[in-house]
């Protein structure tokens, strides 16, 4: 048993079942213990009980990108400037406030995951993102009302807070972190170290944050910690890989022996430029220089506010029959559209997640109980608007997308690999066909569906500089038109767009070239309009 003692905390960290010395542990494994202690001397864990770290940063949009390809990363968006990053560990809170160009974001969205389409849109330049134990709020603008955050962000940010060398070590010391360490010989990481032929024998000690996450901390020969990693579950990626790197040139030095870096540098999403492991490519979503480190300087404590106490995330499905047979399903920030044939339905987008696809699934059951749903279609690929694809091939249905869609979507989404941190239909009954390869139907300039009376045409649009393999579907006999992202029309706390943007003039083009007689739109994103309220953009020259 390895006893790692730090200001009066004893953490007894059990390497194997039944080891009663540090003498029994199994092969490949170190006593946790003296390398823990070294690094926390190394910083001077115990003289630090909260830190304010300033600076610039960039934010990774995670799942924006426009295609996934070789060296694609996650797209940057507008830089957080005067960003300031205040950690208490001791009360348990971290409040994140910057400056950045409003009208381009969702006011839900700080850096990294958690971006969400068809949400408010941030109004103001200050931001402020806080969270408190296991409630999160952001609040858009000084004097503004704050915000409750979903517990899939709330839970995040509050690992975020441990995800950093003292973090880390203070995590270490708590009831069940459980340490355990092993050690192998480490080439540096070429956009952290630089290229490297002698290798560094390195300890890897791994503990558990939060009562679920495995967090490991790569401590090299200088007892510092240059990489933080754990997972985190994403409806898309599943366990999704989660790091901080550190340079050891990136540690200041501080009063009373605290070291603290002042370089950060944040993966979501594998390290993997050339696709050795998977096709998306995206992984650097925060990071920035934040080189003004203000110790022991705690502010203010942060009181949960009452609304946040309260909130709670409903799923809610709305339904309204857009024409016989035809349902917009919403009531959230993404719509579905079912569809009926004769013989079957087709439901297009599967956005946000699991739940919310389960639910909109019982809803279209309920309205046609005996017909099954044969074909989804997906409009393109960004994140919040995949996040139920596995949902569909659990219930059998074939997926439509086009063709530069498929290899992302069979190598990396629709597959076989352990979901454990947020087990999804697809890992708890994996279905036969995901092993066989006949769940699509790619397209690559148009695609129809005709059973009965009904028919459904979808159509490649492009060019597009919002993203690639982005798909339409047209009902011709009912003259609507489906789309996601090429025009948002208002919804709660989105206005309808004043200005001709290049996706809207993309989908106008498009629609003009293929002679479509298009009399309603249905944004994935808001309520249908009318193609002459569409065209009036145009019209107006704005």
């Amino acid at each position: 048993m390895s006893v790692f003692r730090l200001s009066g905390f004893v953490v007894a960290a059990t390497l194997m079942s039944g080891s009663a010395s540090a003498q029994e542990l199994s092969p490949g494994y170190l006593d946790p213990g003296p390398v823990l202690q070294a690094a926390a001397d190394a910083i001077g864990v115990t003289n630090l009980r909260c830190v304010a770290i300033s600076g610039s940063a960039y934010a990774g949009m995670v799942g924006q990108q426009r295609l996934n390809g070789y060296e694609v990363d996650w797209p940057r968006g507008e830089p957080l400037t005067n960003y300031t990053r205040t950690m208490n560990w001791d009360a348990g809170t971290m409040v994140e406030e910057f400056d950045r160009e409003p009208g381009q974001n969702p006011a839900s969205w700080k850096h990294g995951l958690g971006w969400r389409g068809g949400t408010p849109l941030q109004r103001n330049i200050r931001q402020r993102f806080v969270v408190n134990g296991e409630y999160a709020w952001y609040v858009d603008g000084p004097g503004s009302e704050p915000v409750p955050a979903p517990p899939e962000d709330a839970d995040r940010w509050q690992l975020d807070m441990w995800l950093n060398p003292h973090g880390f070590l203070k995590a270490a010391m708590m009831p069940g972190a459980n340490p355990k360490a092993t050690w192998r010989w480490e080439l540096g990481e070429m956009g952290r170290d630089g290229a490297t032929t002698v290798p560094e024998k390195v300890t890897i000690v791994s503990i558990t944050v939060l009562g679920k996450y495995r967090v490991d901390a790569t401590i090299n020969s200088e007892n510092l910690l240059q990489r933080i990693h754990t997972w985190v579950p994403d409806p898309v990626l599943g366990d999704m890989n989660y790091e901080h790197e550190f340079t050891n040139a990136s540690y200041v030095d501080l009063s009373d022996g605290v070291r603290f870096p002042a370089g950060w540098h944040q993966h979501e999403g594998w390290d993997d430029n050339f696709q050795a492991q998977s096709v998306n490519a995206g992984h650097n979503a925060f990071g920035g220089t934040l080189a003004d480190i203000r110790i022991n300087d705690c502010n203010d404590p942060v009181t949960v506010p009452e609304v946040v106490r309260r909130a709670e995330f409903p799923v809610a499905v709305t339904t309204r029959e857009l024409a016989d047979g035809v349902w917009l399903l919403g009531g959230s920030s993404h719509n579905s559209v079912a569809v009926e044939f004769d013989d079957y339905i087709t439901v297009v987008e599967a956005p946000v997640d699991e739940r919310r696809n389960l639910a909109v699934i019982d809803e279209i059951t309920r309205l046609l109980p005996n017909k099954p749903i044969r074909f989804l279609v997906n409009t393109h690929q960004h994140h919040d608007h995949i996040g139920g694809l596995r949902t569909y091939m659990h219930i059998g249905a074939t997926i439509i997308t086009h063709w530069k869609n498929y290899d992302f979507y069979t190598r990396d989404v629709l597959n076989y690999s352990p979901r454990t941190l947020d087990p999804d239909m697809v890992s708890l009954w994996p279905p036969t066909e995901l092993a066989e390869g006949y769940q699509y139907e790619t397209v690559r300039e148009n695609y129809s569906l005709n059973n009965g009376e009904r028919s459904m045409h979808m159509s490649y649009v492009h060019p597009l500089t919002h993203v690639e393999g982005m798909l339409i579907a047209y009902l011709p006999t009912e003259r609507i038109l489906i789309e996601a992202d090429l025009f948002d029309s208002s919804s709660a706390g989105v206005p309808v767009p004043t200005r001709v943007t290049p996706a809207n003039r993309s989908l106008f083009n498009h629609v003009r070239r293929l002679s479509l007689n298009v009399q309603t739109i249905v944004p994935i994103h808001g309520a249908p309009v009318t193609w002459s309220d569409f065209a009036r953009l145009f019209e107006s020259g704005r």
